[in-house]
């Protein structure tokens, strides 16, 4: 059978109008969830903060699930406070394993906003609510550049001033993704953390006196089997994630 989609297939022209169509089309979609908070008078609420939150999100984030969840991870609990960080992890961890995108830890945070503060709604039918909301807001942006970019793409690729501008912003990513490993690193590790302010820096502290000695534990096993052993990734998560519950269990059964 012929391919769907191959190197015959033709391409698509870019035309201006046929952008001005995509970005009417979703942009309009976009714009649906806010209207129907306007008409049922959610424009203080819970729900109004997800929806603008999580668009801004998708506006100005890039480089890949791990670059957003370092963003979307400080706002939600530091700024937000929908989630403490030890919820954060588990919404993670959550994500990790499961088959689709990382991304859709989104849905998991606005679950947990939307069910604190449900509005009119029961907690879960508020929590179903926000998780909707959150996943529509977050996805739909994405669609409105697919569309609106992707006749130009290869045109783009051609502009030598473009592309170097994308490989400095593929090194900045790697920063970003650095950030996130140490904020859930500090959040995994340590009980208690200050920020330590200096002019335009804040940076977290943790206090040594809290750290959890099995999650140290497992982190230094981890680094062994990785970069030592070289097992796999699935083989040292199964290994950790078993040793992790049975130190749980056997600290709660002596506490």
């Amino acid at each position: 059978l012929p391919a769907v989609i191959d190197s015959h297939t033709p391409d698509k022209v870019a035309t201006f109008i046929s952008a001005a169509q995509a970005t009417a089309l979703w942009s309009a979609l976009w714009a649906l969830p806010f209207l129907i908070l306007l008409a049922v008078g959610g424009t203080h609420s819970a729900y109004q903060d997800i929806a603008t939150f999580f668009s801004k999100m998708a506006a100005v984030t890039f480089g890949g699930a791990y670059a957003v969840l370092a963003y979307v991870a400080q706002q939600t609990v530091d700024h937000y406070h929908w989630l403490q960080p030890g919820e954060m992890l588990d919404g993670l961890g959550l994500a990790e394993t499961t088959p689709g995108p990382l991304i859709l830890v989104l849905t998991f945070v606005g679950f947990m906003a939307a069910y604190r503060s449900p509005g009119a709604f029961t907690p879960l039918a508020g929590g179903v609510a926000g998780a909707i909301l959150t996943t529509w807001v977050a996805f739909v942006p994405c669609f409105l550049w697919i569309f609106l970019g992707a006749p130009w793409v290869e045109r783009l690729r051609q502009n030598k001033a473009l592309s170097g501008a994308l490989a400095a912003i593929s090194a900045a990513v790697t920063g970003v993704i650095l950030n996130l490993a140490v904020w859930f690193g500090l959040h995994t590790l340590f009980g208690r953390l200050r920020t330590v302010s200096a002019g335009p820096l804040h940076l977290l502290w943790p206090d040594g006196a809290s750290i959890d000695p099995v999650a140290l534990a497992l982190t230094l096993l981890a680094a062994l089997m990785l970069f030592r052993l070289k097992w796999g990734t699935f083989k040292t998560l199964g290994v950790c994630a078993v040793l992790g519950l049975g130190a749980r269990y056997v600290l709660s059964f002596w506490a």
